[in-house]
C-alpha cells in the first residue's frame, strides 16, 4: 500500500492521459480523412482566414502514392490508443505479470510513438521550408504525438535505458530513411520537365490556385491540353457528381458557386473559360525565369 501511494502521479495517470490524447488524435485524423473524400473544407481551414491548411491538406505532400496521410495518422493514433488501453483492460492478478505486461506495452508504445514523432518532425520541416505556410491541424497533430512520446518516456522506470536509446535510434533512422525514400520516389514519379508549362503548373499549385472542371467538359479538356505533360501537376478540382472518381469535390464546387467550366480561382478571384498559359502566368504573378 505504501508503495502504491508513493508512486509518482505521472506514473499513475500517464496511461489514461496518453489514451485520451491518442483518441483525440484519431478523431482529428478521421475527421480530416472524411472531409478529404467528401471534398469539404475542414473547420478553421479557409484561405480567407489566413491559414494555409487547405493548401497543405490538398498538396502532394499530404499523400503517399495517392493515399492521404490522415489515414496513416488515424491508424497510428488507434494503435497507440490500443497499447495505452491494454494495461487498463487486462489486469493479471500476479503483480509480476502485471508489471511485465505494462513494460511490454510501454516499450511497443515507445517504438510506435518514436516512429510517429520522427515522421511528424519531417512533415513540420516540409511545412516550414517547402510549403512555407501554417496549418493548425498539422501543428496540433505534431504536438499531440510529441506529448504522447514524452509522457510514455518519462512515466516509466525503464530497466535498460541503453537498449531503449538504441531502439529509438534504430526506429528513428528506419522511419527517416523510409520517409525520404518514399517522397523521393514519389517526386520522381511526379517529375515534370522544367518547361514553361511545368513550372507554371507547379507555381499555380503552390500559390493555391484551382481549376474547377468536369470530366465531360470539352473546354476543360482544351485547357488541360495546353499544359501538355504537366497536366498532372495542374491544381484541378473535379466537380461532376456523375463519376466514380473518389477525388470528386462537388461540395467544394457548390460552396464556391461554380456554375460554368472551366473556372479558375486565382488569388481569391474567379476567371471563366479557357485561359492561355501566358494569361494564367500574368494572373498568378508567375515570374518567368530567364
Amino acid at each position: 500500500m505504501r508503495q502504491s501511494r508513493s508512486e509518482p502521479w505521472l506514473h499513475r495517470w500517464a496511461g489514461l492521459i496518453i489514451l485520451i490524447l491518442a483518441i483525440l488524435g484519431a478523431f482529428l485524423t478521421i475527421y480530416l480523412t472524411v472531409t478529404h473524400f467528401f471534398g469539404a473544407a475542414p473547420v478553421l481551414c479557409t484561405a480567407n482566414a489566413g491559414e494555409g491548411c487547405d493548401l497543405v491538406l490538398n498538396s502532394e505532400y499530404a499523400k503517399i502514392f495517392g493515399i492521404p496521410l490522415t489515414i496513416f495518422g488515424a491508424l497510428g493514433y488507434l494503435t497507440m490508443a490500443g497499447l495505452a488501453a491494454v494495461p487498463m483492460i487486462i489486469k493479471p492478478e500476479n503483480l509480476k505479470e502485471k508489471q511485465k505486461l505494462k513494460q511490454l506495452t510501454s516499450f511497443l508504445l515507445f517504438m510506435v510513438s518514436t516512429a510517429t514523432v520522427v515522421f511528424s518532425s519531417y512533415l513540420m520541416y516540409l511545412l516550414a521550408f517547402e510549403i512555407k505556410t501554417t496549418c493548425i491541424y498539422c501543428i496540433s497533430s505534431a504536438l499531440t504525438v510529441t506529448s504522447i512520446w514524452l509522457l510514455n518516456l518519462f512515466s516509466r522506470d525503464w530497466e535498460d535505458v541503453g537498449q531503449l536509446i538504441f531502439t529509438g535510434l534504430i526506429v528513428g533512422a528506419i522511419v527517416l530513411i523510409g520517409t525520404l525514400g518514399i517522397y523521393s520516389s514519389q517526386n520522381r514519379q511526379a517529375y515534370v520537365p522544367q518547361t514553361f508549362a511545368g513550372r507554371l503548373a507547379q507555381h499555380l499549385n503552390n500559390s493555391g490556385a484551382k481549376m474547377y472542371g468536369a470530366f465531360w467538359c470539352p473546354h476543360c479538356s482544351d485547357q488541360k491540353e495546353l499544359f501538355g505533360t504537366a497536366v498532372k501537376q495542374m491544381p484541378y478540382v473535379e466537380c461532376a457528381d456523375d463519376t466514380a472518381n473518389p477525388r470528386v469535390q462537388s461540395a467544394l464546387c457548390r460552396s464556391k458557386q461554380i456554375e460554368s467550366y472551366p473556372t479558375w480561382e486565382i488569388g481569391g478571384k474567379f476567371y471563366l473559360g479557357v485561359k492561355p498559359l501566358e494569361e494564367l502566368a500574368k494572373l498568378s504573378n508567375f515570374q518567368v525565369a530567364n
